[in-house]
């Protein structure tokens, strides 16, 4: 009976080191960094292809050789009945680490940061789905040839700060609703946002060092179209720029684990960081601040009145982050998962033989005559 059960427990223990090792199977390698990214570009999004387009806000990745790149907005063919989180740059332990975007039923929480338009820092008020049709917010989004469409005001805040906490960072934590949102099942991005990002890197002008946080190529109408009538350059840097006092190579923090996009995350950071953007020499690692400010097809607004111009990305007010110097790299902005305790092997329940009593000298009785062993 012992030893049955002991190999009951040595199977349970192999069954629960599989599930471990399937967990793990959903980690992959971000990426970190000891200095921050620009502030957002200014600049008026593209005209809608056509139904069925979502719009996905630019954001700054990061290449090993040549530091920040500028990703340019673009409108893509949507999953029908999914939503595109954003992905950010969120700050911990000293880094600024990647936490990807990704497809869900919901939008999950994207660190506060103003992407514009109809991504304020939480939620999404730029359409909706109804049905199979996605129906677009003309108050926030550059319609022109799509019927599908409504109006509703929405108010967002002025700020163009790319990043989630740190120094100078939004300020915003995941609402109960993101956090729920994060634990939905989640695509990847599309193949066409891996080559558009691709291809972002692929061009000289798109890096920070070069564009000063005022990319020419702010905006596209299709993925990886770069030229042409529905390409739009940036009308301003969201900030100052201010050149980071270390190369990319020394700016470059240790990798970090990150959960995969598709796999559930913690309510994370996420960050959690999540999947992360790539390209062959670059792999970028995924309580919000409610919106309040915006006009009809305007994502720039002034701090009183909101007043801004159509299609625009609101102004930034975020200050260059100081130089990292004084923020230790020591850890990523997450930790990386302990290893596996060793499975021991389960002893089997033997019991020690305990020694025999001794025998106390005491004389037996004679056997009574006449009887013999039974």
């Amino acid at each position: 009976m012992k030893m049955h059960r002991s190999a009951r427990w040595l199977v349970f223990a192999v069954m629960m080191l599989s599930l471990t090792a399937a967990s793990f199977a959903q980690i992959v390698v971000g990426i970190s960094v000891r200095v921050a990214p620009p502030a957002l570009p200014v600049y008026t999004q593209p005209i809608c292809p056509g139904p069925g387009h979502m719009w996905t806000p630019g954001y700054w990745a990061w290449n090993d050789d040549a530091g920040y790149y500028w990703v340019p907005g673009t409108w893509v063919v949507a999953p029908v009945g999914l939503l595109w989180t954003p992905g950010y740059w969120g700050w911990s332990d000293g880094v600024y680490g990647w936490h990807a975007g990704y497809w869900g039923p919901h939008i999950g929480f994207y660190g506060g940061v103003n992407y514009g338009f109809g991504y304020g820092g939480v939620g999404f008020a730029g359409g909706e789905w109804r049905g199979r049709s996605f129906y677009y917010n003309r108050s926030v989004t550059n319609i022109t040839n799509v019927t599908t469409v409504y109006n509703k005001t929405v108010i967002v805040n002025e700020n163009h700060v790319a990043f989630n906490g740190g120094e100078g960072g939004v300020v915003a934590r995941p609402t109960h609703e993101e956090e729920r949102a994060e634990h939905e099942h989640h695509t990847e991005r599309l193949a066409a946002q891996t080559r558009h990002e691709h291809m972002a890197s692929q061009n000289k002008q798109n890096f920070a060092s070069e564009n000063h946080g005022r990319p020419a190529i702010a905006a596209t109408a299709k993925p990886g179209e770069f030229k042409g009538k529905g390409v739009v350059a940036a009308k301003s840097a969201g900030a100052p720029y201010k050149a980071p006092a270390m190369s990319p190579k020394q700016a470059r923090g240790p990798s970090t684990p990150a959960k995969h996009a598709s796999a559930p995350a913690n309510a994370n950071n996420k960050s959690k960081p999540a999947s992360q953007p790539s390209t062959p020499s670059n792999k970028n690692n995924t309580a919000s601040n409610k919106s309040n400010g915006s006009h009809p097809n305007n994502m720039s607004s002034n701090n009183a009145q909101n007043t801004a111009h159509p299609n625009e990305t609101h102004a930034a007010k975020a200050s260059a982050p100081p130089s990292n110097s004084s923020h230790p790299a020591s850890q990523p902005h997450q930790s990386a998962p302990k290893s596996n305790p060793t499975l021991k092997p389960v002893a089997q329940h033997q019991s020690t033989p305990k020694p025999a009593p001794q025998q106390q000298n005491v004389p037996k009785a004679a056997p009574k005559p006449g009887k013999g062993r039974q």
